[in-house]
This record gives structure tokens, sequence and C-alpha cells, in this order.
């Protein structure tokens, strides 16, 4: 129990059931996973960047908004940010699906068969970047990036649960402020090559920002969710508000408008200079069944969230916060099945029991690795001096 300068926080273990939940999770996932690797390994493998792209963006999102916080010098998130600390832990899990994906990039790029590349102009032309060593170089490099980042930055925050003393924010302010150029490159390029590139042939400028706006928006989504959930169970410190719910909704409301704007933006400027090389990959989506993915898109990741977060005070209902984070996780695993699936199914939208592996994965993964975390760590900062203004923020 600690209760130094009014602030109570009760270190308390989650419940046992969540482990239940995420083993059975991640068994029938991993089955789901192997025997659709061992069916169909081309499909498999499209899926497999569906899954790894959906990690990193709720790893490394959450890695980039405890950074924001503290260059920001933000107080209202304080009390939540060791959970986001905990998400971003989530990038150990990234080298587990980049492995199979490295075994089977020939099924799923263009790009990598060298007969193919020589006798293509626009591949050739892209092949200092666009070849299978760089590649491999780049993703390596991003998830060192990233592993380290996380582990100074939260190194230095769980310390400072000890000490409280201040030096260590200081510390992540700096570290922050370095990692916050390598984050904007290594997450553009981490669309560019895992998404983009599906579609070799393909332009487009502001596909980096489109992923990124994706990323942001569902690493949110997964810290508000938790939060609140641990919150109304008594896991977190006393004296937080619907003023900090406020927060949360106000962001994801934010974040919704934003990934709407990219999204339109990137399909209006394609549309009105009409280029070929640039149309194509809109007219594959608009054929077929697609065109109704396309279309529940823009109703599922947009129109929805944004009517359902609309009010104020629907900002500041934890019911809705918890379900409409939850419809935004699923909407950008949507919208990267619109990103990916076409180049695998031209002929129309293919659903079956392969494209449950990776969610259920994903999902078990990561509640087993939060419960080991939570066993192990304070759910809130305890130690960081800006703490009891955080509980105190009021709007």
């Amino acid at each position: 129990m600690i209760s130094g300068s009014k602030v109570e926080y009760q270190k308390k273990e989650l419940p046992s059931k969540l482990k239940s939940m995420g083993l059975l999770l991640t068994v029938l996932g991993l089955v789901i996973v192997l025997a659709g690797y061992f069916v169909t390994p081309a499909r498999m493998a499209f899926n497999n960047i569906i899954g790894l792209t959906f990690i990193i963006s709720i790893s490394v999102g959450a890695l980039f908004f405890v950074a924001i916080e503290y260059l920001s010098g933000a107080v209202w998130s304080t009390p939540f940010r060791r959970i986001t600390e905990i998400v971003s832990s989530f990038v150990i899990l990234v080298p587990l699906f980049v492995v199979p994906l490295l075994l089977n990039v020939h099924s799923v790029f263009h790009w990598t068969h060298p007969e193919v590349v020589n006798s293509d102009k626009i591949l050739s032309a892209k092949a200092p970047y666009l070849n299978v060593n760089f590649f491999i170089i780049r993703v390596v490099a991003f998830i060192a990036i990233w592993m380290l980042f996380q582990y100074l930055i939260t190194k230095n925050s769980k310390k400072q649960d000890s000490t409280k003393e201040q030096t260590f924010t200081t510390r992540n302010v700096k570290l922050s402020a370095v990692f916050i150029p390598f984050f904007a490159l290594t997450i553009s390029f981490t669309g560019i090559d895992w998404l983009m590139s599906l579609e070799p042939h393909w332009f487009s400028t502001i596909f980096g920002i489109y992923y990124f706006s994706g990323t942001v928006l569902a690493a949110l989504a997964t810290v508000t969710f938790i939060a609140v959930k641990l919150n109304e169970n008594g896991y977190l410190v006393k004296g937080l508000t619907t003023d900090h719910y406020y927060s949360f909704g106000a962001l994801l409301f934010a974040f919704i408008n934003f990934w709407a704007y990219i999204a339109f933006s990137q399909y209006l400027l394609i549309w009105y200079a009409n280029l070929p090389e640039e149309t194509f990959w809109f007219l594959q989506r608009w054929e077929g069944s697609w065109m109704f993915w396309t279309i529940g898109l823009m109703v599922v990741h947009f129109l929805v969230p944004y009517f359902g977060l609309l009010s104020q005070p629907s900002k500041m209902d934890p019911a809705r916060l918890k379900f409409f984070s939850l419809w935004i996780l699923a909407a950008h695993y949507y919208d990267l099945y619109f990103l990916v699936m076409p180049n695998y199914s031209k002929s129309g939208v293919a659903l079956s029991w392969y494209e449950l592996g990776f969610p259920l994965l994903t999902v078990g993964l990561m509640i087993l690795l939060f419960l080991n975390k939570s066993k192990k760590e304070n759910l809130v900062a305890i130690g960081d001096p800006k703490l009891k203004r955080g509980i105190d923020f009021r709007l």
C-alpha cells in the first residue's frame, strides 16, 4: 500500500482467468497458423503480414505515446503511463511474426524474384531499395531500434518507482526527443516495406502517413481499453475520474478524423491525377466483392466510431469507450486486410478459418505478456513527480 502525498495505490494481481483465456487463445491461434502454413503457405503468409503490422501498430504506437507524454510534459496521462509502457513491451513479439515471413518472402513479394525484376523496367528502377538483403537489414534494424528505446525508457521509468528522482524523467525526455525522428522514419518505411511493396508497381507518397495514422489509433485504443478496465476494477490509483476518460475519448475521436483525412487525401490526389500507375490499386479494390469491403471500410473505420464518440458525454462514458476501443482495433485489422489481401485474392474477398489464426494468436500473446509484466511491475508509475498532479487533473 502506497499512500504518499495523498497518492493511494495497492498492487494487486490480475484475475487468474485471464491467464486461462490467454493460453486458450494462444494455443488455438497457433494451431490454426501452423495448420494454415501446412495447407496453403502463401495464403497464411499474407495473413502473417496482417498480424505483423497489427502488433507493430499496437506496440510501437504505444511507445510513441510514452515519448509524446515525456516531451509534452502531459499530466493527465501520468497515472496511465505504466500501462502504455507495458503495451509497448509487446514489441518483443514482433520477431515471432517476422521469422516465418522471411522464410516465405518469395510467396508474397513479387520483387524478390530476380528474373521478374530483370524483365520489368519499374522494378529494376526500384531494385536498389527493393531487394531481399536490404529488406532484411531494414527489418532487423527497425526492430533493434524499437527494442532499444523501449528498454531504455521503461527501465528509467521503473527505476523511478523506488528512487522518485526527477533525473529519470529528464533522461527519458532526452531519449524521447531522439526516438521521435526514428519513430517517424521506421513506422513509415515499415508500412512501405510490408504493405505498399506487396504491389511494387504502385506509387503513393502518402502511404507511410496512412499507416502511421492507423498505428497511432490502434495503440491508443488498446491503452484506452486496458486503462478503463483496470481502473473500473480498482487496479490503479484512487481519484481518477471521467475527466481522465474524456482525454482518451477526445484523442480517439481526433485520430479517427485524422485517419479519414489521410485516407481521403490519398484517394483524392490519385483520383484527380488519374495516372494509370496509381489508379489501378484503387480500381482493384473496387471490383467484385472487394467493392463491398471497401465501402465497409468507410463505415467501420470512420462513420461508426465518428458518430459513436461525437458528443462530449460519449467521450467520458467508460462503457462506450471500452466498446469503441475494441471496435477501433477490429477496424484497424479490417483496414490491414483491405491493404494486404487483394494482392492474394484479386478475384474477391477470401474469408475462411485461415483468417482466424493470427488475430487469436496475437490477442492471446498480448494477454499473457501483459499478465507477466503486471506481476513484476507496478501498474502505475508511482515514483513519477507528476503523478499527484495527474490524479488531480480536471477539465
